[in-house]
């Protein structure tokens, strides 16, 4: 297989995965299937990582990171 088509295969795999958390996370029902309110919420959540809070940008992805980890496992023991 050509590098590129490769790239091309892994980079859809994970634009698939990210799809697949916000359909989990429930934003699709919640806006209707409208994409400017999601776009509009991501970049909301983009704002404070890009620094310039009293909270740091890693703090923020440590505290995400531990509610996104605890909704995956609240998911596999109702699986």
């Amino acid at each position: 297989m050509r590098d590129w088509a490769k790239a091309r295969r892994e980079r859809t795999h994970h634009l698939i995965g990210l799809g697949g958390l916000v359909q989990k996370a429930g934003l699709v029902d919640l806006t209707d299937d409208d994409r400017a309110p999601l776009r509009g919420a991501v970049l909301y959540i983009a704002g404070p990582l890009q620094g310039g809070n009293e909270t740091t940008p890693d703090d923020l992805k440590t505290r995400w990171r531990r509610a996104g980890l605890h909704a995956f496992d609240r998911d596999r023991e109702h699986d």
